[in-house]
């Protein structure tokens, strides 16, 4: 099937489509902060540029966008035209996930990976996953007198 779409307005939607700051990263370092983590974001200095990097703790967080990094959700879903061309490109960004979570492994880190679909829209989070993505969220950023996952 051909895109349905010319290579301007192709070209103009992907443009649109952030690596960083997204709805779902900004929720999640909010509720970070809210447990009492202390962060940088995107560390460039190490391997995969984690989304957040809590330096005292040695522990990384990336937000991971379902469609991009190849998650097994609806939204995951590897798209059927251009099927050659996707599956290079996603193929490409899961074998640089694991790469990246093995060097940050290997050298210390302690890794954390949440998904776009466990993060809801606005500031509430999905039924189902929401306590389990937030006793993850505590436990990479529990320090002594800070928020934990039951007082939120």
């Amino acid at each position: 099937m051909t895109d349905v779409h010319t290579p301007a307005q192709r070209s103009h939607n992907m443009s649109r489509i952030r690596s960083g700051h997204t709805r779902p990263e900004l929720i999640v370092r909010s509720l970070v902060h809210r447990m009492g983590g202390r962060f940088r974001l995107h560390g460039k200095s190490l391997p995969g540029k984690p989304d957040i990097v809590l330096p005292g703790r040695r522990k990384v967080i990336f937000v991971h966008g379902c469609f991009w990094h190849g998650h097994n959700c609806p939204k995951g879903r590897r798209p059927t035209s251009n099927v050659e061309f996707w599956n290079d490109k996603l193929d490409r960004n899961l074998e640089r996930d694991r790469r990246s979570k093995a060097l940050l492994e290997a050298d210390g880190w302690k890794v954390l990976i949440i998904w776009e679909c466990e993060v809801a829209e606005g500031w509430t989070l999905l039924r189902g996953r929401s306590e389990r993505m937030l006793d993850r969220v505590a436990d990479q950023c529990h320090r002594r007198g800070g928020v934990t996952a039951g007082e939120l």
